[in-house]
């Protein structure tokens, strides 16, 4: 038996009449850009994530750039990023004019390290930008502490955590605002690209509304120059469906994390930490002999994946901001470590066997 990293067929499989009709109602209602659709799925889930704002926008990289412009990020700013995260994190804040400034990890947790934020501070910095990696929250209080006490602004990234939760309370609207993106592959996902921001500030929410459409409120009343990144109908529609089985399809990632956890403890790698809360969006185990044991699994029709074998200060796109190997040696060493098993909310038990046993 061959397993896949990823299949996304047996999602649709399983809520094909609720998909299908969604799908049929957006197509008889004639409204095809933003429309009730939308603002159905941006009530509910604000909702869930038990805020008051939710802005639905066309992916998660202009979430995260939309929020930073709305918090105030602009040309010659600093925004204080993980060192381990998808570039995408990056990305959006040099979008903005901004530069990133990277802070290294904790190793338990791959999360930025609040230990670390204070050195990385300066005069220009404007937002502490937090990631949510592998769907395990960044530890929240002491980046919001930092944040106060220095008048700073805190986004979220939380591309990887829906349904995650702190301290007993749903990732978002710790901080000040949080990206989500809904790429196919997230624990809610869409049928295409799709975003949103959520937040507990009318303001923020409101000029991200302006930005996202032309800066405007009205056709042809532009207030702001914004852009063209809505949140599409047909998305919205789908993402509604899959929003009422989130949290039974987080359960079910949690029973293939903790099957993979009982079995591997004495297969000489290390295991993601303890993380009750996670929503699991990826099962992530370390080893020395990373490249060696992603041959055998693979060999034995294991798929697996890196996130992320390239650290982005090492990416040709920031060679400008002049970091060479060994700027930042734990994202360094774990983007040569670490290693993605399969997971997911259809990862049947014979899968989850297939892949114990092909473990070397």
């Amino acid at each position: 038996m061959n397993v896949p990293f990823l299949d996304l067929k047996p999602a649709y499989l399983e809520l094909k009449p609720a998909l299908d009709e969604a799908i049929r109602r957006v197509l008889d209602s004639g409204t095809y850009i933003l429309g009730e659709e939308v603002e159905a799925f941006e009530r509910e889930f604000a909702a869930y994530c038990g805020v008051a704002h939710c802005v639905g926008v066309g992916n998660g990289v202009d979430a995260l750039h939309l929020a930073l412009l709305a918090l105030g990020v602009g040309e010659g700013d600093e925004v204080v990023v993980p060192s381990n995260t998808y570039i995408a994190t990056w990305l959006a804040v040099t979008l903005c004019g901004a530069r990133p400034v990277p802070v290294e990890p904790q190793e338990a947790s791959f999360n930025l390290d609040p230990a670390r934020i204070e050195a990385a501070l300066t005069a220009r910095t404007k937002v502490l930008l937090p990631v949510h990696l592998y769907g395990r929250a960044a530890d929240m209080d002491p980046i919001l502490e930092i944040a106060r006490a220095r008048g700073l602004k805190v986004l979220e990234d939380a591309a990887q955590a829906h349904g995650a939760t702190y301290r007993g309370r749903r990732i978002g609207g710790h901080g000040d605002a949080v990206a989500w993106s809904f790429y196919p592959s997230k624990n809610l996902g869409a049928l295409g690209d799709a975003g949103a921001v959520t937040t507990n500030d009318a303001a923020h929410a409101e000029r991200i509304r302006l930005l996202r459409n032309y800066g405007a409120r009205y056709k042809y009343a532009n207030e702001l120059a914004g852009r063209n990144s809505r949140l599409d109908p047909l998305q919205a529609a789908i993402l509604r469906v899959k929003l009422g089985r989130l949290d039974e399809w987080n359960e079910r990632r949690k029973r293939v994390a903790a099957a993979y956890t009982a079995a591997l403890g004495d297969k000489g790698v290390t295991l993601p930490g303890q993380a009750p809360a996670s929503a699991w969006h990826l099962y992530v185990v370390r080893s020395e002999r990373r490249d060696a044991l992603m041959q055998a699994l693979e060999g034995a029709g294991i798929g697996t994946s890196i996130h992320y074998p390239v650290p982005p200060h090492l990416q040709p796109a920031y060679r400008a901001l002049g970091y060479g190997r060994g700027a930042f040696p734990l994202a360094e060493r774990l983007a040569n470590e670490v290693l993605s098993l399969p997971i997911g909310p259809h990862l049947g038990e014979a899968q989850i066997g297939r892949v114990l046993e092909a473990f070397p």
